[in-house]
């Protein structure tokens, strides 16, 4: 496997673990979402599980060390 998927796979984890923290605060907090949490907080769980590997792919390579720092 390429270190661009084994950068992304440990990154996933903790993406997901912040959507999904950011999420189920903003359900919790605001009392008009509160009211409808038993779909929501499953609603929250989905979203952030279908969006954190594209946004760990495109993150990965950010995190690479650049060229002109390994020859240093």
């Amino acid at each position: 496997m390429k270190t661009r998927t084994y950068m992304a796979g440990t990154l996933s984890l903790m993406i997901n673990a912040v959507l999904f923290g950011l999420g189920t605060i903003a359900v919790l907090s605001i009392p008009a979402l509160s009211a409808h949490a038993t779909i929501l907080i499953p609603a929250v769980i989905l979203t952030s599980l279908v969006v954190t590997p594209f946004i760990a792919w495109n993150l990965a390579p950010e995190l690479r060390l650049r060229k002109s720092m390994r020859d240093s």
